[in-house]
């Protein structure tokens, strides 16, 4: 089948874009007209825009996984598979990203990054023609998947803007007889950007449905839901202080003389998004979104609590189809990330295999989590955090189903929080899923596997690339359905990647209520406390009145939005979100420059293997907040100004 070239298209010139590119049309045929004959046709059409949905959840394309500081793998290439795809987005962390040849760039479409204006312009098409289908395509069905299109197109103006900043709107097509001069086009102000990704949403919601009836056909087409909730993402995003009166970014003017972002803070913005998020919340539950809880009548009644309230934490973002996830991508390879998550289980996976363990967990990730008493390991009064790097026998009485009997450990890894030991596999501890779904006093074929990781053991470093860089593994990736083999069989049960959950949209509107207010209130409170609850933790009020070396904290508002900040790191983490989070809030340079360490993984021994170590320094530069624009698309067209340093 031959590909045709769309003749309608948008910043030919000026992007350096290459107009889409549609396979679904046959031989000889190379007329818009035709894609849009019939309602299967249109309805083909319709999933081409959907397939520009940015790979979520992909290490090799997704900026946010190995771009984080969450996790760090082998530096060294060629020790690495070939499996991880590229390493474009590690090159971001490393402080390697250059305006020649950006690394994930999703503007122009290269070095890992999808075409997203091309994807635009394909919602347009789509737009512009739905009516031409006839009597087959017609009534709420032809508005809803109008309304598809609609959103899909927000929501790659949206990433841009994430990313870049002030884009160019398009709001539709370009003739094929514009001018040369008429696609030299500008990149309009952010608030202009904001406000129209609103309003096409704002469209698109009453033709939606308000969820997916039928999740194993249409898992993943948008519902009212998903767009409630990304709108609430969006506000919050850009109430936030990376893009609300940022003095850094208030001087980028166009040759026009044209500001292209806000000036000055705007509070009435987190008021506008803490209203949107309360209606994400009240239609989310009215489509039956909850928080997920483990219930599999196949597992659980085998597990003691201890261990169904780990799953509950591990599993709400890998669960399939399950109740919390609003918005999963169904089109990310979920297996590419769970592949190089998983630990080596037995010492004959040493032959050659189909997955690689090369995205670690990094040591800040494990001093992130919080203490038993659910407050940060810091600044609770009974946590020795000082001797935290000291050897112990964890008391069993307390970490039965956390920490293997009479096993030597850093204090690190004991009392703490659920989640500690939901995501983070460690040296003496458990691993629950890849074929054994016993707790962890059940017999040795089905009890969790439990986790060796000093040199030479069958967790650590005892062979090329298949240990951990830094002495952790992320469990929270890789569902418990997925297992492998020691015969180099692989079965990756795939999930829908979360773009956004229910836990995430609570703790957005915790966010953006605290800063509507002089004070926090009960009302800030609860829905933070909602996810707490559900982690085994009490309130945050009461964690810190008892626990915590600056009891009043949560009164105030710094204090609460510190906590409120901290949560989110801590529940979504390794979801895709930390990446995004300290950049909208502006903490990326205080909190992401450092040393990236890990254990001893070279020692055999207790004494040695708990020794800390430097693997590298990274930094963060204050340009690094917005990707830059390409060097040629700006030379090709002078009306585009390029983000500030680069």
């Amino acid at each position: 089948m031959k590909k045709y070239h769309i003749v309608s298209t948008l910043l030919l010139v000026s992007m350096s874009s290459c107009a889409g590119y549609l396979d679904i049309v046959p031989d000889d045929v190379a007329t818009i007209d035709y894609a849009f004959r019939d309602k299967v046709k249109a309805e083909r059409f319709l999933a081409t825009c959907y397939s520009y949905i940015p790979d979520i959840g992909n290490p090799a394309k997704d900026p946010a996984i190995m771009g984080s500081d969450e996790t760090w793998n082998f530096i060294n290439k060629t020790e690495a598979s070939s499996t991880v795809g590229n390493y474009n987005s590690f090159y971001i962390k490393m402080g390697l990203q250059n305006s020649n040849a950006p690394y994930v760039n999703y503007w122009d479409g290269e070095n890992s990054g999808g075409d997203l204006f091309e994807g635009i312009r394909n919602c347009n098409i789509f737009l512009e023609n739905a009516d031409k289908v006839g009597p087959q395509l017609a009534g709420a069905e032809k508005e809803q998947w109008k309304a598809e299109a609609k959103f899909l197109k927000a929501y790659y103006h949206y990433y841009l803007m994430r990313m870049y900043g002030p884009i160019p709107l398009m709001r539709e097509n370009m003739s094929i007889e514009a001018s040369t001069e008429e696609v030299k086009v500008y990149r309009d102000p952010l608030d202009e950007c904001v406000n129209y990704v609103i309003q096409l949403i704002d469209e698109a919601v009453p033709y939606l449905p308000l969820k997916i009836n039928d999740p194993g056909v249409d898992m993943g087409r948008i519902t009212q839901a998903i767009a409630l909730a990304i709108k609430a993402e969006i506000l919050v995003t850009f109430a936030s202080p990376l893009f609300n009166g940022n003095p850094d970014f208030i001087s980028l003017t166009d040759n026009r003389g044209v500001k292209l972002f806000p000036q000055t803070r705007d509070d009435s913005k987190w008021e506008r998004a803490a209203l949107a998020c309360k209606n994400a919340i009240d239609t989310c539950l009215l489509a039956g979104h909850d928080l997920f809880e483990f219930n599999d009548p196949n597992y659980v009644y085998m597990l003691s609590p201890e261990t169904i309230l780990q799953q509950s934490l591990r599993c709400a973002a890998t669960d399939r189809y399950n109740k919390e996830i609003i918005w999963g991508n169904t089109s990310a390879n979920s297996k590419n990330y769970q592949s190089h998550t998983l630990p080596f289980f037995e010492d004959s996976y040493q032959s050659t295999i189909p997955w690689r363990g090369l995205l670690a967990p990094t040591f800040k990730m494990a001093e992130l989590y919080y203490s038993v008493n659910g407050v940060p390991i810091e600044e609770d009064n009974e946590y020795e955090y000082g001797d935290r790097f000291s050897i112990a026998t964890a008391d069993q009485t307390t970490h039965k189903y956390s920490i293997q009997p009479d096993f030597k450990t850093a204090k690190l890894h004991m009392n703490r929080e659920a989640r500690f030991y939901a995501n983070l596999a460690f040296d003496g501890g458990y691993w629950y899923g890849n074929g054994r779904y016993g707790d962890v006093d059940a017999n040795e074929a089905t009890a969790a596997w439990k986790m060796r990781m000093k040199q030479g053991e069958t967790m650590g470093k005892c062979g090329p690339v298949r240990y951990s860089v830094t002495g952790y593994w992320a469990k929270k990736p890789s569902s418990i359905q997925s297992s492998v083999t020691s015969a180099g069989r692989s079965n990756i049960y795939r999930y829908s990647f979360p773009i956004i959950r229910l836990a995430d949209l609570y703790l957005y509107y915790a966010e953006a209520l605290n800063e509507t207010k002089e004070q926090p209130d009960d009302e800030v409170y609860y829905y933070i406390d909602l996810v707490r609850k559900r982690a085994g933790l009490k309130g945050v009020v009461e964690s810190w009145a008892e626990h915590s070396t600056y009891p009043t904290k949560p009164t105030t508002k710094e204090g609460f939005r510190e906590i409120v900040h901290r949560e989110r790191m801590i529940e979504l983490s390794f979801e895709s979100k930390r990446f995004w989070d300290l950049r909208r809030w502006k903490e990326a340079h205080e909190v992401v420059p450092g040393l990236i360490q890990a254990w001893n993984i070279d020692a055999s021994d207790e004494a040695e293997y708990y020794r800390v170590t430097t693997i590298d320094n990274i930094g963060f530069r204050t340009r690094d907040y917005l990707w830059p624009i390409k060097d040629y698309a700006i030379r090709v067209n002078g009306n585009l100004v390029q983000n500030p340093n680069w």
